[in-house]
């Protein structure tokens, strides 16, 4: 299969509608990763989105929508996801509500729930709007492999796999959506994100975040929600995040670094000048920023060759708690605490 990646433009978004209304799978951009979207209530569509990543089927995929509209007879809208929704659509907050039997099995891993949000991105919204279904869309990377925030990252990942790639420029959150599970009496996020536990309850009244945030999923334990897998988002080279005062981070990391052979670190900005000719790249100096750096960087790591990379984290709470769980997941949870 030939592969097209295409400048998003209205004609290249009409052509990319009318593959998705012909059950065809297309990349397309959102506000916080490229998603790899088909129909998602066309069975074969979305078996195709799982051959294309080679995605494990008991992990559920996101439904995208234009608007609020766009759910009735997809799933049962709560007061709570009301109020959410109001909030915070379009934007990188998707809600896991009760499904309807409208949605295929497949598109929500036989859960009886389906996630479900409204992207804040011009493209994904325009192609949306085109195609008049809605898309399920997990991120459009290779099961495993860092999420793409750029449609080069897409194109290195799904060549041959996918008949066309929508460009629409780089990513501006760069980490994948806040889950928030509202099946429950008291909203709970699955997966961490820009919008923080604190940004939902001051609209829910209140907000806890599951345990397995930051946490390996248990023997057996499904996975409610995307994202939630052991070894996820990961660079090929073993990866140890180092969490600590800025002062024992840089001793630890200079030590680690001196005794492999083919190490890299990622440390914030305003300690690259502590590690002198070692190979550090900067991760910003705030959680936002490195959120937005985070999965480019870790395909830049890639490209180096390295053996293993030494990541300085965040306070898992706040914006911070967004960074390391993609950060736990991409090092299998090899996380030290100085």
């Amino acid at each position: 299969m030939n592969t097209l990646c295409v400048p998003s433009g209205p004609e290249s978004i009409q052509t990319a509608a009318d593959l998705l209304r012909r059950g065809q799978v297309v990349a397309f951009p959102t506000e916080t990763v490229y998603g790899l979207g088909a129909d998602a209530l066309n069975d074969a569509a979305v078996r195709a989105i799982f051959t294309a990543k080679e995605r494990p089927a008991d992990n559920p995929l996101i439904v995208h929508v234009a608007e609020q509209g766009q759910l009735e007879g997809l799933c049962h809208v709560t007061d709570t996801a009301k109020k959410l929704m109001d909030a915070y659509w379009p934007g990188p907050l998707t809600l896991l509500l009760m499904k309807t039997s409208r949605v295929p099995d497949v598109t929500t891993a036989g859960l009886p729930s389906v996630a479900v949000r409204c992207p804040r991105h011009p493209v994904a919204l325009a192609l949306l709007r085109a195609c008049k279904v809605p898309i399920a869309a997990p991120s459009a990377n290779r099961s495993g492999r860092p999420s793409p925030t750029t449609a080069a990252h897409v194109y290195e990942d799904m060549q041959g796999r996918i008949p066309m790639i929508l460009d629409g420029g780089n990513c501006q959150v760069g980490v994948e959506s806040t889950v928030v599970d509202l099946t429950g009496d008291i909203p709970c996020v699955l997966r961490p994100g820009a919008i923080t536990p604190q940004d939902i309850a001051a609209v829910a009244g209140n907000c806890t975040v599951a345990s397995s945030v930051m946490r390996p999923l248990k023997e057996g334990e499904r996975a409610p929600s995307p994202g939630m897998k052991h070894r996820h988002y990961a660079p090929r080279a073993k990866m140890t995040v180092l969490v600590g005062p800025d002062e024992n981070v840089t001793a630890e990391m200079i030590r680690r670094y001196d005794a492999a052979e083919n190490a890299v670190i990622l440390a914030h900005d305003s300690l690259l000048p502590a590690f002198g000719p070692r190979r550090a790249f900067g991760l910003g100096n705030s959680p936002r920023e490195s959120a937005h750096l985070l999965f480019q960087r870790l395909r830049e790591m890639d490209e180096t060759g390295c053996t293993l990379i030494l990541a300085q984290g965040w306070e898992a709470q706040g914006e911070g708690l967004a960074v390391m769980n993609r950060m736990a997941r991409a090092a299998a949870f090899d996380i030290v605490e100085l």
